[in-house]
């Protein structure tokens, strides 16, 4: 698993490209994480004091203002440094909020969102987003803001994944696969690819490349699991003839 460990210079981008991923450790200060929990505790109106009240599942809540702790951490120094060596300098705009959060609780329900999956990365002819293209426009970005142990309903990673989705992908051109079509290419990529889990600390950070598959999971802790997965536009749809790391790992899956 690549990890930053607190100098942007130590991105290691041939792991990245061999793996899909990345975990840069505190991205962001561990008290601006703990912030941020505080705020979607008081936004959802539950509290961690009262399990009584976590009757769901998940609960999906949001930040579309990009102010306070939630504007430290999207404007993390280390995430735009780590994105400049992934995606290219200029090569991906930033964003002006978090957007969504999904909040997980202890429940022996599933949420029924558990299947494997790449995210809609273009938005197609209608603007609709509902594309998952071999070009895509977008590269997923997960913000923990709480402590996430394997127990705690982490996002499942299929490692190396990305490469087999290149392959799968590229048939469908420029046009792409409407994303409610997408199950059965989506659960054979990667399938015989080894787990990893996005576990970590608040203030922790992944970069995934566009074409990794992941996962939710059923939460079998007792804390409530906090995070936001935020999609950051690309300034280009990626393709396979550029130089970055991004394009290389597309190149690398292409010839598979």
């Amino acid at each position: 698993m690549s990890t930053v460990d607190g100098r942007a210079a130590d991105v290691d981008v041939e792991r990245f490209v061999a793996d899909g991923f990345l975990k840069i450790e505190e991205a962001f200060p561990r008290a601006v994480g703990d912030r941020i929990r505080e705020s979607l505790w008081e936004q959802i109106g539950l509290s961690p004091d009262r399990p009584s009240e976590w009757v769901k599942p998940v609960i999906w809540a949001t930040d579309q203002t990009g102010q306070g702790p939630f504007g430290e951490a999207i404007r993390s120094p280390k995430i735009a440094a780590a994105l400049d060596q992934i995606a290219g300098k200029d090569g991906w705009i930033p964003r002006g909020s978090v957007g969504m959060a999904p909040i997980r609780f202890p429940h022996p329900e599933d949420a029924g969102d558990t299947g494997w999956h790449i995210d809609q990365n273009d938005p197609g002819p209608d603007g609709a987003w509902g594309i998952v293209s071999p070009r895509p426009r977008t590269m997923l970005v997960l913000l923990l803001y709480s402590e996430v142990t394997e127990q705690d309903a982490p996002t499942r990673i299929r490692v190396g994944s990305h490469l087999d989705m290149a392959r799968a992908l590229e048939p469908y051109g420029e046009r792409g696969l409407p994303f409610h079509e997408s199950g059965p290419v989506m659960d054979a990529a990667g399938a015989d690819r080894p787990l990893a889990l996005a576990t970590g600390l608040p203030g922790d950070a992944y970069l995934c490349h566009p074409f990794l598959v992941h996962a939710a999971q059923p939460h079998h802790g007792t804390r409530p699991r906090f995070m936001s997965q935020i999609p950051f536009f690309l300034s280009e749809p990626l393709r396979a003839g550029e130089s970055t790391p991004l394009s290389r790992a597309v190149r690398l899956g292409l010839a598979g």
